[in-house]
């Protein structure tokens, strides 16, 4: 059964199916939620701000656990840490999709991201210990290549349920898929340990959370309260207190969930710079482009999501190849290419688009970056875990998918403060010249610093909207713009760093060179 032996082939399919179908639920989350955020933004009236929020307060959770959840279920049990992580992302899932406000809808989503840093590592884990060596990498493959079908349908499958049975669908699918999972897992999954007692970093947990949250909340919430209030100036003090403490107690603990050590290591730090740089320019791409499709092209849900197709089958394409590449020639190479392919993409997004840009021409671009993306990511991995070693590959990977994850946290709160401090200060003299009264003023302006519009309810002419709508249109633009360059030059540089630091071909060659001797020694020659 898919080429799988033994008596037991049967179990471990289920258990393969059973862990693909966990992680794509997981995955998919990363990305369908986007799609919905014009839905979310009109129904439930949440502001720029609270959509940012939604997607971070996930994100935020699933990257400050991701280290410490493969470690909890190798000490406790994988599987107990997988039913309980499904548990958590299920119920929570549900209860995203019955939220009633704003407020709500980001706490659920926070703790359903608790969820997902506990089952994602779990269902790497599980299937180690289900799979013989020789079976692994099939296994691995087939895992690795769920994560990437679900990121390419996730925007064309949330936007078509977005479309037709309502934002709170693409949590409600969760749920089923959720339930099958636990049922399944209890029936058929083993438990396991690890036979190295792994400790937890506790102060290291708090700590760096404590630092992610209190950044990310200084850039989401600066444009409402102003740069200069005393909240905010107070959240990026605590944010330099508690990194300062975080990396101080790093270095110090010889159980530290982030080995400060292994950043001596040239590869190991470019590849995760260059981890942070993609997962600042991906996210970037599907949250602020979902969201400049839906409000100023007025796409459709499905035909948002359905644009990104481009984009996400190039990574699924390129990404096998890359690896392959990189195997035997080095990341070096691969890395480059792909991240001057992702940072130029942006730069011609920040630079081409308009309120009345074609699809036609975003459609290049997005092959281009889908392409850039897919020839760094797989060879990235492989860079950061070969230059940990074997014996440590699990951290390395660990490392690699935690960067991307806060690049992701961080590209959507910073890309946010650039795009809605500089609509609000195109908005607003655009704004003072239309003749509107104290009270309409008031209105339009505290929508437009939370990155939305009002133009009904409040009195406006067809012709006062109309006008309004442009204004805000051309607002948002040239808030998008720098937000789009600034992130591909974020990319730019990581590919010079990816060029200097990251181990090319002969240093693949060398290696193989080594093998192959260390390999004529040991066989005997007969005479």
């Amino acid at each position: 059964m898919l080429g799988f032996e033994g008596e037991n082939a049967r179990e471990k399919v289920i258990v393969l199916l059973t862990m693909c179908f966990a992680l794509a639920m997981a995955m998919l989350d990363n990305t369908v939620v986007n799609v919905a955020l014009p839905s979310i933004q009109k129904h439930l009236g949440a502001g720029f701000s609270e959509l940012q929020w939604v997607v971070d307060g996930y994100v935020l959770a699933f990257a400050s656990l991701l280290l410490t959840g493969g470690i909890i279920g190798d000490r406790y049990g994988r599987k107990k840490m997988f039913l309980a992580g499904v548990g958590v992302f299920t119920v929570f899932s549900f209860l995203c999709g019955v939220s009633q406000n704003p407020s709500q809808l980001i706490a659920f989503r926070a703790l359903q991201g608790v969820g997902g840093a506990l089952l994602i590592p779990g269902t790497l884990s599980i299937l180690t210990v289900t799979f013989p060596v020789n079976e692994r990498a099939k296994a691995l493959g087939i895992w690795a290549g769920v994560s990437g079908i679900a990121l390419a349908l996730g925007p064309t499958l949330g936007g078509y349920m977005v479309e037709h049975l309502g934002w709170q669908s693409v949590f409600f699918l969760n749920v089923p898929i959720g339930i099958a999972a636990l049922i399944v897992a209890v029936r058929t999954v083993t438990e396991s340990v690890s036979e190295v007692e792994r400790q937890l970093d506790v102060w290291g947990l708090v700590l760096g959370t404590a630092a992610l949250f209190f950044v990310t909340y200084g850039l989401i919430e600066a444009n409402q309260l102003g740069w200069a209030s005393a909240r905010i100036v107070g959240s990026f003090v605590l944010f330099a207190v508690f990194l300062v403490a975080f990396l101080r107690w790093e270095l110090r603990n010889p159980h530290a969930m982030m080995p400060m050590r292994y950043f001596r290591i040239p590869a190991f730090s470019a590849g995760n710079a260059v981890a942070f740089s993609i997962g600042l320019g991906m996210f970037a791409t599907f949250f602020f482009l979902t969201i400049y499709m839906q409000t100023i092209h007025a796409y459709s849900p499905f035909r948002a999501g359905a644009a990104f197709l481009p984009l996400t089958l190039a990574i699924i394409v390129t990404a096998p190849n890359a690896g392959r590449y990189a195997s035997e020639h080095g990341s070096r190479a691969p890395m480059t290419y792909g991240l001057i392919l992702t940072g130029t993409g942006l730069f011609l997004l920040g630079l081409l688009l308009t309120p009345t840009t074609s699809y036609w021409v975003m459609f290049p671009i997005y092959l281009m970056m889908g392409h850039g993306m897919g020839a760094t990511m797989a060879p990235m991995t492989a860079a950061v875990m070969n230059s940990v070693g074997p014996q440590r590959a699990g951290l390395g990977s660990a490392m690699t998918n935690t960067s991307r994850e806060v690049g992701g946290v961080l590209g959507i709160a910073l890309l946010g403060a650039i795009l809605t401090t500089e609509l609000k200060n195109a908005f607003a003299p655009a704004v003072a010249g239309l003749g509107l009264n104290a009270q309409q003023l008031s209105v339009i302006n505290d929508a437009a610093k939370h990155g939305s519009l009002v133009t009904t309810g409040i009195g406006l002419s067809s012709g006062q909207a109309s006008t309004l709508q442009q204004a805000f249109d051309d607002a948002f633009m040239k808030g998008f713009h720098p937000a789009l360059v600034f992130a591909g030059a974020i990319v730019l540089f990581a590919a010079v760093l990816a060029n200097r630091l990251i181990p090319g071909r002969e240093t693949v060659a060398e290696a193989h060179a080594a093998a192959a001797a260390d390999h004529a020694e040991a066989v005997p020659v007969e005479m």
